[in-house]
């Protein structure tokens, strides 16, 4: 915009490419690893600042006119397969790294026809400065929020919203970027510029901390579910407690009465009677036995306390759980996602016989590992108004809590979910890898033994 040769247009190509990816890259999350991202934006900027230089030469008027929109609209074509971000996210990013563009963009030739009387060198070097600074500012104060703030929005943001945010601030850049203001020195052309720059930043800061808010908030209700579930997990193990203790005291009852019984029995020297008794008795102790569902303690008292509370409202139970004793996945994490997952099929049937007490309700829970992956899959009587929102189940079907408790758990060992009404019958499945360094530590171990054996 203040002319120059083709050399001097070529680092002012040159300084805003680069500026504008270093900017975009510290907000944004590439899909390849770095050397890679490099060495992908390094053969891209070589390429389009050729062309623009040909261009510059061979149409200088029409180059001057479009060459930045047909450069940066290139750039955001190509950063956008770079990216992984959803889309909308990093359209987001991109117009906020274009609003950052401006303003470097601006900065240089406001500083340049100011104080300096239209020196592209002091353009140029104001650009370099400005875009230190800003890199500076946001790797130091705003890289690891602005990342966190790309979680929150992602799942918090709606797709109106993200246009709206977008639209504002290209209009921003529109306005700034005006080429039949840009020359313009008057007090009130830099009021209007700094002014736009205020209301677009000041707009994208409270957006920022809106959307962090909203995040922390629901993280909040996330732990808040949590301690919940732990709750109801410390109420069951109290149940089996108490049901051990109450078992204990029967049985020390009962020996006292059987004792008596056997001794009898051996002093009139009835035999028969007495081995008859003993196979009574047998019997009745192996009934008494605790169900055995896993090798998996843990696991096994926890599905048994909530098997008992389903068999007590009538609810048909199949379980098919194969789990080893020392598994690699934590006993508290698999205990969060079952307990969660059993807990809302029984309360899933309960609303059903609410609703419909004739209705047959039944649960089926299948665990499993099939190479290094652990399978787990819970369907349950349900009714037929029970439905999905955002993939998940709304939490007046469930119980209010669990789901998210669920879900983290499966994101920590990158699992993949998902919740579906089958014509009345729900359906949660879920597929975690289990962790290679677990994995390793277990074969080790095993290996240590073998070699003392």
């Amino acid at each position: 915009m203040l002319g120059g040769s083709v050399w001097i247009a070529c680092i002012r190509y040159v300084i805003s490419l680069a500026g504008i990816i270093l900017l975009y890259s510290i907000m944004s999350q590439s899909r390849y690893s770095t050397k890679k991202t490099i060495a992908c934006y390094t053969s891209f900027c070589v390429v389009l600042i050729l062309a623009a230089c040909i261009w510059y030469t061979v149409d200088w008027e029409n180059c001057v006119r479009m060459s930045a929109f047909v450069m940066f609209l290139a750039f955001a074509v190509f950063s956008l397969c770079l990216s992984s971000d959803p889309l909308f996210l990093a359209i987001y990013k991109l117009a906020l790294s274009f609003y950052l563009l401006a303003v470097f963009l601006i900065g240089g030739i406001q500083v340049s026809l100011m104080f300096f009387d239209g020196n592209v060198w002091a353009d140029v070097i104001t650009r370099i400065v400005l875009i230190v600074l800003m890199a500076w500012l946001m790797e130091r104060y705003v890289k690891d929020s602005i990342r966190g703030f790309s979680h929150y929005v992602q799942s918090e943001l709606d797709r109106f919203s993200a246009a709206v945010m977008v639209i504002c601030i290209l209009f921003g850049i529109a306005f700034i970027l005006n080429p039949n203001l840009i020359h313009e020195r008057t007090p009130f052309r830099l009021i209007q510029i700094a002014t736009n720059f205020f209301l677009v930043s000041a707009l994208q800061l409270l957006v920022y901390r809106l959307y962090l808010h909203m995040g922390k908030e629901k993280e909040y209700q996330t732990e808040n579910q949590l301690i919940k579930m732990n709750q109801r997990l410390l109420e069951r193990n109290m149940e089996l407690l108490e049901e051990s203790v109450e078992s204990g005291r029967r049985i020390r009852h009962d020996v006292r009465h059987h004792n008596a019984v056997i001794a009898e029995y051996a002093r009139l020297g009835q035999n028969e009677e007495l081995l008859s008794y003993l196979k009574e008795y047998q019997e009745e102790t192996d009934k008494s036995v605790a169900q055995v569902i896993c090798a998996n303690t843990a696991v096994n008292n926890i599905l048994a306390a909530y098997t008992r509370k389903a068999e007590k409202q009538q609810i048909k139970v199949t379980l098919d759980v194969e789990l080893e004793r020392d598994f690699a996945i934590p006993s508290i994490d698999l205990i969060a996602i079952l307990a969660n997952a059993y807990e809302n099929a029984i309360y899933g049937c309960m609303e059903v016989k609410k609703q419909t007490p004739e209705r047959e309700c039944v649960i089926h829970l299948m665990l499993k590992r099939k190479n290094q992956k652990l399978v787990i899959f819970c369907s349950n009587t349900c009714t037929k108004e029970t439905t999905l929102q955002n993939g998940q189940p709304r939490p007046e079907f469930t119980g209010g809590i669990g789901v998210l408790s669920i879900i983290k758990t499966a994101v920590k060992f990158d699992g993949e979910y998902d919740f579906k009404n089958d014509h009345g019958v729900f359906v949660f499945r879920l597929i975690m890898n289990i962790p290679q360094e677990m994995k390793q530590e277990e074969t080790t171990g095993k290996g240590s033994v073998a070699c003392q054996k």
